[in-house]
């Protein structure tokens, strides 16, 4: 069942939509005041536009200013009826450059794109170079240090499991607890290029900058592992590396239930090319 009544006996439609953002462009996802671009606000204002009534949105994760999306996931409900290409073709008409609408689907009225969501999925792309590349600014972060990746592993795989977090967490995250679990945690790629991907039920605020902040202090022999493990179990952020540029960061899927049929999406293949500096293979 995709469809309720609204208190005005009207028929509801609670639609799930995948999208792709370049956060370089946006101040975050999160509609904030005055008229600094968000990606919420310019989402809202396109299906408002289609639907010829206001909608809001629901997202999966909440994303800074400058954190990229590959596969974000947001559910609205609506009055009125309109075919599945209107949600994609017709809203991307109405979108700015640097987001777009890549699968729209009617789901279950109970579904809810955050609450519904038991995994995340986040990779870091990251250069190790003396001179930055201008072209890849803006997409992958950059350290001018040279890092040793199977040091940087060892100190990842310390994140596996249920922990406190609270060391990688910022001062203004709002999250009730700092307690999460990370699934699986991997580094790959070579030495100049490489990728962090982490996969847990839920991330706290600035938590993938600041871990990717620490192991690049590990991987730099700024310290060593077992002073990342100390940093770790100190549950404390003033203890921690700084926090990493944002540049490099994107939400890459949405772990749901099956009973809701949400289309999980692939990785973009620039991002996984087999033969590439960036392949997980």
């Amino acid at each position: 069942m995709t469809e309720q009544a609204n208190t005005t006996g009207h028929l509801m439609q609670r639609w799930a939509l995948t999208l792709s953002y370049d956060g370089s462009r946006f101040y975050g996802w999160q509609k904030q005041a005055g008229d600094l671009p968000t990606v919420q606000t310019a989402l809202e204002q396109a299906l408002s536009s289609i639907a010829g009534e206001q909608i809001n949105t629901i997202v999966a994760g909440r994303t800074d200013t400058g954190v990229h999306a590959t596969a974000q996931v947001v559910h609205f409900d609506t009055s009125v009826s309109r075919p599945e290409q209107a949600w994609v073709r017709g809203v991307n008409a109405h979108l700015p450059d640097g987001v777009a609408v890549l699968v729209a689907q009617k789901v279950a009225p109970h579904f809810h794109a955050r609450f519904d969501a038991y995994g995340r999925h986040y990779r870091y792309l990251l250069e190790s170079s003396p001179v930055r590349s201008p072209l890849l600014v803006g997409r992958v972060g950059w350290t001018h240090l040279k890092l040793d990746l199977n040091l940087m592993r060892q100190a990842a795989a310390l994140l596996e499991g249920e922990h406190d977090f609270s060391s990688f967490r910022a001062a203004e995250c709002q999250a009730k607890s700092p307690v999460k679990t990370l699934y699986s945690t991997k580094i790959s790629g070579t030495s100049r290029y490489l990728c962090l991907d982490l996969h847990g039920n839920a991330f706290l605020h600035h938590m993938v900058r600041n871990i990717m902040g620490a192991l690049v202090y590990v991987g730099s022999g700024r310290i060593s592992v077992d002073e990342f493990e100390s940093v770790f179990h100190a549950k404390s952020r003033l203890k921690a590396p700084p926090t990493f540029m944002s540049d490099g960061l994107y939400l890459t899927g949405v772990d749901y239930p099956d009973e809701f049929g949400v289309t999980q999406l692939s990785l973009p293949e620039w991002m996984s090319i087999p033969g590439n500096d960036f392949q997980t293979a």
